[in-house]
């Protein structure tokens, strides 16, 4: 069993008490502001929110509760020990409005057996927080930061030293959205809106084997911590998986629309590098780097999300039917699990796509 702080995590823990000890006490109520408690839902939906807004700056209020628990991955039955942002992989993902406070109560129940903390890239202050918010089994911190910046960011663990890139593989990741309050638009000042939004957690996973090649399986985190760190070391996953497992958005768990719909896709990957790709779809707009201060880039087939970022992609879906959307390292895709599915309801259009002669045989005295 790992002890619950590091070296290197009691290091920040000071960091953090100095900067308390630094800052002066500023109260909520000296904002002023009305305040919206969220309820958050877990990926890939994402809570109710508007897209534009004529409102005023609020005080955002989210609720994190870290999970440590054991996970099943696979359709062979491979177990995790994961550690979560509630309950899910990834986290919840949390919209604001540029101009908004966020105001994250994190807890970290008793029953769990680690320290852990909160690295916010859209937040402005050193460590994105993590050193004002790193608890100890059986405490909660409330931290408030100022949306200052727009578009999708990454949110991880980051406890310290090696436990970052552990915490972070181990589950420990999500997004947050902060949009223009006028919503978005194409860089060209015409609006554009989404029908529906999903959001996308990739994850890469690193489970030890025993000797025959089979995948461990452990009672706690502490445990699976040592021979983790091996395979991690390595830098080659054994599953790289859309929110959580493999299969998880596909079958029963395919995302839905229809045609004609305007879906917005936010994809983040907190560790490794992505290509996402719509198979037989496009991204209209794709904020690849995904700030919405810059202009979409448009009409792409494939696009990049670097490790430790955030896209976005907004398509609108023109035949019905069942896309793929994967990671375009098709070996990824295929055999290591990340692959979702969209089904689409509607009417097909044959002027788009067409099958001219159904497959027959060759004829005789064809020349090939």
């Amino acid at each position: 069993m790992l002890p619950m702080f590091t070296r290197r995590a009691a290091l920040i823990s000071a960091a953090a008490t100095a900067l308390m000890l630094a800052a002066p006490a500023f109260a909520a109520e000296d904002l002023k502001l009305p305040r919206q408690k969220i309820e958050l839902v877990a990926p890939p939906f994402v809570h109710a929110h508007e897209q534009a807004t004529k409102q005023g700056p609020k005080i955002l209020e989210f609720t994190l509760t870290i999970q440590e628990k054991k996970v099943v991955i696979d359709e062979k039955g491979t177990t995790f020990q994961a550690m979560t942002f509630n309950g899910s992989m990834p986290g919840p993902l949390m919209v604001a409005h540029e101009g908004d406070y966020v105001e994250v109560t994190l807890v970290n129940p008793a029953s769990n057996t680690m320290a852990h903390n909160i690295d916010f890239h859209s937040a402005t202050g050193a460590l994105g927080g993590a050193a004002l918010t790193l608890i100890n089994p059986g405490e909660q911190v409330v931290l408030r930061w100022k949306a200052t910046r727009t578009g999708v960011f990454v949110y991880h663990c980051a406890p310290g030293g090696p436990m970052i890139p552990w915490h972070v593989v181990s589950g420990m990741n999500g997004a947050v959205m902060v949009l223009p309050r006028d919503g978005l638009n194409d860089g060209k000042g015409h609006a554009l809106k989404y029908d529906k939004i999903y959001y996308i957690g990739e994850q890469d996973m690193y489970v030890p084997r025993d000797e025959k090649g089979n995948f461990k399986s452990y009672d706690s985190p502490g445990e699976a911590f040592t021979d983790t760190e091996e395979v991690m070391k390595k830098l080659i996953p054994t599953h790289v998986v859309f929110n959580g497992k493999v299969g998880a958005l596909t079958g029963k768990n395919a995302l839905t629309a229809n045609v004609g719909e305007n879906v917005l896709i936010v994809h983040s990957q907190a560790n490794r590098d992505s290509r996402p790709h719509l198979i037989g779809g496009h991204g209209d707009y794709v904020w690849e780097t995904g700030k919405f201060s810059n202009p979409p880039e448009t009409g792409l087939e494939t696009w990049f999300i670097r490790g430790g970022s955030a896209g976005a992609a907004m398509y609108k879906f023109l035949q019905p039917g069942i896309y793929a959307y994967v990671t375009h390292n098709l070996i990824e895709a295929a055999d290591l699990g990340a692959t979702a599915h969209f089904k689409v309801e509607g009417k097909w259009n044959d002027d788009l796509m067409t099958q001219v002669k159904a497959p027959a045989e060759i004829p005789p005295g064809t020349t090939n």
